[in-house]
């Protein structure tokens, strides 16, 4: 019996997901090619391995019990000084995703936790970087503009190589898929002000 940490997000679809990952990276966050594009909705949590059954059925009936919404993002905005974080502003499905997120650490669930800071839903652009790469990160995505309808989230298992995998995803209205194969995303990049 080991412990596993685990984390729960919603994909930013392609192409928009794809395209913010590259200009993250171009930016020189060098966690970028490692970190698909994501809105978390469960920060980075250590369980006992054998809880993850039990995460999975809380996982299951918090999407068989949801619906579809619309998700937009438009513009940036930044943790900083509080953490050195430049991120991508949700202006559409933010109070879908609270009340997600909210659902998924319910306190009577199996991953119940508090949260350091207010929850604040975003999707991280640069983390980590120099100032003056923080800065152009603000200003060049600043007209950044997406919007998709969010069906569902995914389980994710961080490995020992540091590298996050996804388990299982839950589809809003019932109905779960296993990946064919692993798909890396990094949730350990969520600023302090959103744990």
């Amino acid at each position: 019996m080991g412990t596993v940490t685990i984390g729960v997000s919603i994909a930013v679809p392609e192409p928009h997901g794809s395209l913010l990952q590259e200009r993250r990276a171009g930016f020189g966050d060098a966690a970028a090619h490692g970190i698909p594009t994501h809105v978390t909705l469960l920060p980075p949590t250590e369980i006992e391995d054998i809880e993850l059954p039990a995460v999975e059925a809380h996982l299951t009936e918090v999407a068989t019990a949801g619906r579809s919404f619309p998700m937009g993002l438009s513009g940036t905005g930044t943790f900083r000084p509080l953490s050195p974080v430049v991120y991508v502003r949700i202006v559409a499905g933010a109070e879908s995703c609270a009340r997600l997120q909210w659902q998924i650490r319910d306190a009577s669930g199996p991953v119940a936790r508090e949260l350091q800071f207010p929850y604040h839903p975003h999707v991280t652009v640069a983390h980590g970087i120099d100032e003056a790469a923080m800065d152009r990160a603000f200003e060049e995505l600043a007209d950044f503009q997406a919007e998709w309808a969010c069906t569902g989230f995914a389980l994710y298992e961080q490995g020992t190589d540091g590298i996050w995998r996804k388990l299982r995803e839950f589809i809003f209205g019932g109905g779960a898929v296993v990946p064919q194969q692993a798909t890396p995303v990094d949730l350990g990049t969520i600023p302090t002000s959103s744990r």
